[in-house]
């Protein structure tokens, strides 16, 4: 566990009484704390529809976000590829790794990341099928590589600005589909722990059981994608965590009220139900939170577990300075080295 590596997940969560521009501003500072704090890679989410969540154009905020930083590598986590035209997602990462070569990750989610009436409009009316998922994987890479394969309608279309470099390669998931799918290419994959704890140890074990290498990654390279709130104290990092708990509950329960994350007393004194009171609980398992001694021990427990080599955190909390907090008690915790410059 001495090279477990540490990286970011920022969602540019929306506190209720803020707004989305303020949660894009906090995600513009929080990636230049983490870029200085020495986290490894610093992965802009896609939502679409979602009053609590800002980011839905990853691929824009990707450009913004590698201009303010330094050494620490950008990229999405990850982009929904059945709304988009692989041609168009490939010259977007092509333009970015000119900008910023050696530093951009291209992560793919097939997920909608959004309600289905979000996703019809999204497709210009239509929505594409997940059967029609590996077929786009398999045009995603080619157009960036510019290697389509013979007799492919496509063969020669260039996918500019072409160059000798490519972004790293990831595919996101929380099912077994998804985890043999990037397997069967040779690409890195990251499985959403933050999402659904169940099956995450025995996907990635399957991932690099199954792993074939490739041109862009010779061995199996798994990542987690983990939920985290640290703060100085259990108790302290608890009360955060009702926020992110309470958030999907309570916007469903109050439509008509101004979405985004409640402040913890607001998510503590909500009146659940019994079925919401279940769902708590299990989001109180799966997220990992306390003080430093207590995460690290179960990150690191967690990573033994699962055999990950990679953990990527998302913290959510209503106050943005305790959510800074928490990625910089975490960085001491495992020891990252600051960047300087």
């Amino acid at each position: 566990m001495a090279d477990l590596a540490l990286s970011v997940l920022d969602q540019s969560p929306v506190r209720r009484g803020g707004s989305p521009a303020e949660a894009i501003r906090e995600t513009l500072e929080l990636a230049r704390l983490c870029d200085w704090l020495g986290y490894r890679r610093y992965w802009l989410a896609e939502h679409h529809g979602a009053g609590s969540l800002a980011s839905a154009a990853p691929e824009v905020l990707i450009a913004r976000v590698a201009s303010l930083t330094s050494g620490i590598r950008v990229g999405s986590g990850g982009v929904m590829l059945p709304h988009y035209a692989p041609l168009k997602v490939a010259e977007q990462f092509r333009m970015l790794e000119a900008l910023f070569p050696g530093r951009v990750d291209l992560g793919i989610g097939r997920a909608p990341g959004s309600d289905t009436r979000t996703a019809r409009a999204l497709g210009g009316g239509a929505i594409t099928g997940l059967e029609a998922y590996p077929q786009q994987l398999a045009d995603l890479e080619g157009f960036l590589a510019g290697e389509l394969p013979a007799g492919h309608p496509y063969r020669g279309v260039i996918a500019q600005p072409a160059g000798p470099t490519m972004p790293e390669l990831w595919l996101l998931g929380s099912s077994g589909v998804s985890a043999a799918l990037a397997a069967e290419r040779g690409w890195a994959f990251c499985f959403a722990h933050f999402i659904t704890e169940e099956g995450a140890a025995e996907t990635l074990r399957r991932y690099s059981a199954g792993f074939r290498p490739s041109r862009w990654l010779e061995r199996p390279r798994p990542a987690l994608a983990v939920a985290v709130t640290c703060a100085e104290t259990d108790e302290e990092a608890e009360y955060l965590s009702w926020s992110r708990w309470g958030a999907r509950i309570i916007s469903r329960a109050r439509p008509g009220e101004p979405p985004g994350i409640p402040a913890p007393r607001e998510a503590m004194a909500f009146d659940y139900t019994e079925a919401e009171l279940d769902y708590l609980a299990y989001l109180r398992r799966s997220s990992i939170y306390g003080s430093p001694g207590t995460v690290g021990e179960r990150l690191r427990q967690l990573a033994d577990e699962t055999g990950a080599e990679e953990l990527v955190v998302v913290t959510i909390t209503y106050d943005f300075a305790a959510r800074k907090r928490s990625y910089e008690l975490l960085a001491q915790e495992f020891g990252l080295a600051p960047r300087h410059g």
